[in-house]
């Protein structure tokens, strides 16, 4: 099949493959599925993962004069890679070719495995830690330091940064209706923020970006760092951290084949002043749990959070095409800041990009009945719920554990408060889209059919049974597992990353969220980092910068 053309829309710059130009600069960058021989490497720094939290650590420590060595376990791709082909970007950028499960096979996961990680293929959608979740983690786990005022101005630098703005450009018509189904029902809306610059329009956001306008660590910190002399090994898995009396002594990589599939055999020793995880809220408790690192009150890889994420499909007359256009433009906290303590579990509502087949795994049914929905494509629309988990004592989350080849797996039992949330969801969202005009309403749960009012719509799901297999949950928000507290009894890291009763270890991205928060998390992680970074920078002798956009 042809890859697809990209044309500029008039005024939008071209903007060239900084991967490339870099490259061609001379970076020091290795591609470890190529290497003939062991390895034995010394840093100040070695960062494992180059996410989010990943790639702000680097450049920030890169820029306060630091040895840095970052870690990827995925491959290095640009944008002449991203050819806006679901059968190329998933199986490439993603963990598990984007077929991420929990241990039960109940919910799907999406998480970016690439250098980048999941800033290379989410949607752009920027939110600050909302304030009453700030308020529950100091209240809950005495982290008193995270207040609203406290982060600001850590926010307003990589809101610079990474140049998250309102998006201005009209909504397309996936976006348009979640507003229109709102404002029919007094239901208040907003629009997102998103990163990026230059921004084309085009709606692929999730297979690369193939303009580089989304300010992905790719584009940004991460090129910054390996400018500034920071090192990159690519296809290199964090395999086991060997710890020394309170310190940890080395780290072992294991070099992983092109293909990202198995090691190639190949084993990198890496020895460093300091070691900082960033390999996700998956990953990272997984790497723990393989080192077995001090962990007296069994919490590592506990208190791992989702949103659970549910949908709702409805058909309409006009066509939605919500492939084309910025993924996620319009959003509605109406239904989210609810769950008090014990009290109900809230949720988000906004939408999701839509293309063919993300679309039509996600969808329930088979035969006929699923070829149909599928020919009505262009006229679908689709809204999530996605519920925050973390708040009610009846919904703490899943455990990370290990299976038999020593990876990582989530368990994630799904709660009454969190079934009770998803019906509440299902209910607003059928309503929502009859609002804004829809023909017939599918909620995605394998005994639901497409209704043709609210009134059947309500009454079918009131009768619903809620349980795992059924209901389709899917998620790309994965935090906790290594929680902050200021009491060891309660968290694995304390208030400034630093993970209990290891002088020489860090955490930095989401894994260290206490709940989940109710946003799209990347900016979350992005102002926390930055924080925690220039604060490790400085209790290692070097002092921090102030980053500018670029």
């Amino acid at each position: 099949m042809a890859d697809i053309e990209i044309k500029a829309q008039p005024g939008a710059p071209v903007i060239p493959d900084p991967i490339k130009a870099g490259l061609a600069r001379g970076w020091k960058v290795t591609d470890c599925s190529t290497l003939q021989q062991d390895q034995a490497l010394e840093a100040d720094v070695v960062i494992v993962g180059s996410g989010a939290g990943g790639g702000v650590t680097a450049e920030i420590l890169t820029l306060a004069g630091l040895d840095v060595l970052i870690l990827e376990e995925g491959p290095l791709k640009s944008s002449s890679d991203f050819k806006m082909r679901e059968a190329q970007a998933y199986p490439t950028l993603y963990q598990e070719g984007a077929a991420r499960k929990t241990r039960d096979k109940n919910i799907n996961i999406l998480q970016g495995r690439t250098v980048g990680g999941t800033t290379v293929v989410n949607w752009t959608s920027s939110f600050r830690t909302p304030d009453d979740t700030l308020g529950y983690w100091q209240a809950t786990f005495g982290l008193s330091d995270y207040s609203k005022e406290a982060l600001a101005p850590w926010f307003e630098m990589m809101e610079q940064r990474l140049h998250v703005a309102k998006w201005e450009v009209p909504p397309n018509e996936n976006n348009s209706l979640l507003a229109k189904g709102a404002e029919k029902l007094g239901i208040p809306t907003e629009t997102i923020r998103r990163n990026v610059n230059g921004c084309w329009n085009l709606g692929y956001c999730g297979m690369g970006c193939p303009t580089n306008a989304k300010q992905s660590m790719l584009v940004t910190t991460i090129p910054s760092a390996l400018d500034h002399g920071a090192r990159l090994l690519h296809h290199a898995r964090a395999w086991q951290l060997v710890f020394k009396g309170d310190k940890v002594d080395h780290l072992t990589v294991h070099a992983m084949a092109a293909d990202g599939l198995a090691p190639t055999g190949k084993t990198i020793t890496v020895r460093a002043r300091h070691y900082v995880l960033a390999g996700g809220a998956i990953n990272n408790p997984g790497l723990l749990l393989r080192s077995k690192a001090p962990d007296p009150h069994g919490l590592v890889g506990r208190r791992t959070f989702l949103h659970p994420t549910i949908a709702s499909a409805a058909v309409f007359e006009q066509k939605v095409e919500g492939y084309a256009g910025a993924p996620q433009s319009v959003y509605s906290d109406h239904f989210l800041h609810r769950d008090a303590v014990d009290g109900p579990v809230g949720y988000k509502l906004e939408v999701p990009p839509q293309h063919p087949v993300l679309m039509s795994t996600t969808l329930q049914g088979y035969g006929e009945s699923h070829a149909d929905l599928m020919r009505q494509f262009p006229h679908v629309h689709t809204m999530l719920a996605l519920l925050r988990d973390g708040f009610n004592h009846d919904s703490a989350g899943g455990a990370v554990g290990l299976n038999d080849y020593g990876l990582p797996v989530l368990d994630y039992p799904i709660t009454p408060a969190v079934w009770d949330g998803v019906r509440r969801a299902l209910l607003t969202m059928a309503e929502m889209q009859f609002a804004a005009g829809a023909k017939t309403v599918l909620p995605v749960h394998e005994q639901a059919k497409q209704y043709t009012s609210w009134e059947q719509a309500k009454a079918a799901i009131n009768a619903l049974p809620m349980q795992d297999h059924l209901m389709r949950v899917v998620s790309a928000h994965v935090m906790g597992g290594c929680g902050m507290a200021s009491d060891p009894a309660k968290g694995v890291t304390d208030g400034n990353g630093r993970y209990y009763g290891v002088a020489n270890l860090s955490v930095h991205d989401g894994s260290l969220f206490p709940t989940s928060i109710g946003a799209n998390p990347q900016l979350s992680i992005y102002g926390i980092t930055a924080r925690l970074a220039s604060r490790l920078a400085e209790s290692l002798g070097k002092p921090a910068p102030k980053l500018n956009a670029v």
